[in-house]
């Protein structure tokens, strides 16, 4: 039995690829046993077999390899991911309109509505990345729409904890349909983004989550940048929890009296337990995303982790527009018009530090989209070759070639496909060979 092989070009004769500890050429349409030359798996011997190959070739008959199966594999399990995101959509808008909490509906609170529907909206863009990531060339955006993914499900998860916590505090006769239909939705949309990060692009033997990245050292400029979003996700964290909400009530006769209301540690434990998951997970992600590599895999984890809090923002400038009911302070409606009293709703100064940290995230996420990589390496005439079939390392250097990919320009962007028998190179053309090899 011959030794397994994976190619990497061919050309009018000849196939050029890897068999065990090894770069080889084979004739091209007959049986891969011994190669008709074998160099050493090293990066001189690999710029060998490509000047060889080259040589020896039909000039402009050299195409990469593809494989089929990994690139249908790659499609299913992109439109599993999906699917499971879309039905979340779908239970998460069915939510909005029986009663949520204590017979009242999203739908018919404002202050609710607007939150609910931003993270529908970034869990639907999601599902829209990931299935486009599943055409060739476009591998970037199913990564993007993962970690976007992720990122709104791993900081919303705190929300509805603290949702879960007031029936848990007030009695669970609060719990109405809508709150288990939207625990059901975020279920289905966590399920689907965590799927779609564990689509293995690449070779077998790297980490399940290699193909998105992961964090790594900043170096340079980066460095300066991780600071400042590790600094401000912290501070945003912080910032979440005193009260946001003020008020100032009137009487006629002159007397006033200012109030504040929303300090996530005056409710029921469990309530607060909601509140600090919201805090830490907020916090640790955007830590997270500063040290991301690829970068602009980074922007999309921050984007997904910033846009519930933005929504959270959006959701209190919603509140103080409305009016504020004298029930609220438990004065009736015949006490306050005997008082003449008027209530002016306004914001602590708590929140607007929330908001401007949020503006330096958003700031900082466009940042990390538009900003060219740093210098590539030098290129030589040989292309990297593909994982090789049986012992490629795991081992990462905390860089990716996603950074250099031309996002705008998807034929730019290299296909990775899983290593089967064929399969095309995991990186674009460069002197020497991955590090992992």
């Amino acid at each position: 039995m011959g030794e397994r092989v994976t190619i990497s070009y061919r050309g009018a004769a000849y196939e050029l690829g890897r068999g065990r500890n090894s770069y080889g050429i084979w004739p091209l349409g007959t049986p891969r046993t011994e190669p008709v030359e074998r160099w050493p798996e090293t990066p001189d011997g690999w710029n060998a077999a490509w000047s060889r190959f080259t040589g020896i070739e039909t000039p402009g008959s050299i195409v990469a390899a593809r494989s089929t199966s990994g690139g249908l594999a790659i499609s299913a399990s992109s439109g599993l991911a999906a699917a499971l995101l879309g039905v979340g959509v779908l239970c998460g808008i069915i939510s909005l309109f029986p009663g949520y909490i204590g017979g009242s509906s999203i739908a018919s609170q404002p202050v609710q509505l607007v939150p609910h529907a931003i993270y529908l909206g970034a869990w639907t863009l999601s599902a829209v990345l990931i299935l486009l990531g599943a055409r060739p060339g476009w591998h970037s955006r199913r990564r993007a729409g993962a970690l976007l993914g992720a990122g709104v499900s791993i900081v919303t998860f705190g929300l509805f904890l603290t949702d879960l916590g007031q029936v848990i505090a007030y009695g669970g006769r609060l719990a109405d349909a809508g709150l288990w239909l939207g625990l059901v939705g975020w279920f289905a949309c966590a399920a689907g983004s965590i799927a779609a990060c564990f689509i293995k692009s690449g070779d077998h033997s790297a980490g399940l989550l290699a193909s998105i990245g992961r964090p790594g050292r900043p170096r340079g400029y980066e460095v300066a940048t991780a600071v400042v979003i590790a600094a401000a996700g912290i501070g945003v964290a912080i910032a979440f929890a005193p009260s946001w909400d003020s008020y100032l009530l009137r009487t006629a006769n002159g007397t006033s009296q200012s109030l504040t209301a929303g300090n996530a540690f005056s409710n029921p434990g469990a309530m607060i337990a909601g509140s600090l998951v919201v805090m830490i997970t907020f916090g640790l992600v955007a830590i997270a995303a500063a040290l991301w590599r690829p970068l602009r895999l980074g922007a999309a984890l921050l984007a997904g982790a910033t846009i519930p809090m933005v929504a959270q923002a959006i959701s209190g400038l919603v509140q103080v527009s409305e009016p504020t009911s004298p029930s609220t302070f438990n004065i009736s409606p015949s006490q306050a018009s005997a008082l003449g009293l008027t209530i002016t709703n306004g914001l602590t100064p708590a929140f607007w530090i929330f908001a401007l940290l949020l503006v330096v995230l958003v700031v900082s996420c466009a940042w990390m989209l538009v900003t060219p990589p740093g210098p590539a390496v030098a290129t030589a005439a040989a292309p990297a070759p593909a994982a090789g079939p049986a012992e490629a390392s795991s081992a990462w250097d905390g860089e990716d070639d996603d950074d250099n990919i031309d996002w705008g320009n998807p034929a730019a962007e290299p296909d990775i496909v899983d290593s089967h028998e064929e399969s095309v190179p995991a990186q674009p053309a460069r002197s020497q060979p991955p590090a992992d090899e």
